[in-house]
This record gives C-alpha cells, sequence and structure tokens, in this order.
C-alpha cells in the first residue's frame, strides 16, 4: 500500500506560488483600478445640469460609490488570503486542511489558491 503524502513537493509548491503570484498581481491590479474609480467619481460633478437630472443623478452615483467600495475591501481581503497562502507555501504547510490535517485536493487549489479546507471539511462546516 502507498504511503500517504503530509505535504506537497518542492516542486509542487513552485508551481502552486507561480500560480498565487500571477492572481495576485492581477488582484491587486483591479484593486488599483477600483481605487481609482472611487477617487475620479468625486470629480466627475455635473454643476451645468439641471438641479433634478443632478439629484437622480447624485443617489445612483452613492450607490455605485458604495458598491466599488464593497469591491475594494472585498479585494483587500482575497490579496490577504492569496498572501497568507503564500507564506503557507514557504513554511510548506500549503494545501494541508486545517480540519483535517489531510492533503487538499490539487484541483480545488488551482481552483481556489487560499483553500485552508478540504471540499469534504468545508461542506461539513457549512452544514453546522
Amino acid at each position: 500500500m502507498a504511503e500517504e503524502k503530509t505535504r506537497y513537493s518542492d516542486e509542487e509548491l513552485a508551481e502552486f506560488k507561480e500560480l498565487i503570484d500571477k492572481k495576485l498581481k492581477e488582484a491587486r491590479e483591479d484593486l488599483q483600478q477600483l481605487k481609482q474609480s472611487l477617487s475620479y467619481a468625486d470629480d466627475n460633478s455635473t454643476n451645468d445640469t439641471a438641479s433634478s437630472f443632478k439629484m437622480m443623478e447624485d443617489g445612483s452615483e452613492t450607490m455605485s460609490r458604495e458598491e466599488t467600495a464593497q469591491l475594494a475591501a472585498r479585494q483587500e481581503k482575497f490579496i490577504s488570503h492569496l498572501e497568507n497562502a503564500l507564506i503557507r507555501i514557504e513554511n510548506k504547510t500549503y494545501g494541508i486542511c486545517r480540519a483535517t490535517g489531510k492533503l487538499i485536493r490539487k484541483e480545488r487549489l488551482r481552483l481556489v489558491p487560499h483553500a485552508t479546507l478540504s471540499i469534504e471539511a468545508k461542506q461539513q462546516q457549512d452544514r453546522r
């Protein structure tokens, strides 16, 4: 009977690091765009338009600013999760389920590279 692996090999960890680095770069670029759109939203005033139109526009602008701010906050959280995954790669604990101690399947890590739970552990957690 083959011995069950307790961690991913250095080569496998390097592959995941490359994937996470790429996702981090994209996530940081997205966050930068969100932050820029938040700061530009302050510059888009409609001083020369009718006051009734300005009132309607202000309402929709507020909503989109709130949505943009929420997206930026989610993106910052995602970046933090990816950075934590890089630390786990350095510590050689990446890909180990924090609930079961078993390896998380590669397919899951490729889709959710910051995952800390196996599918089974996640499903059990969701049922609670």
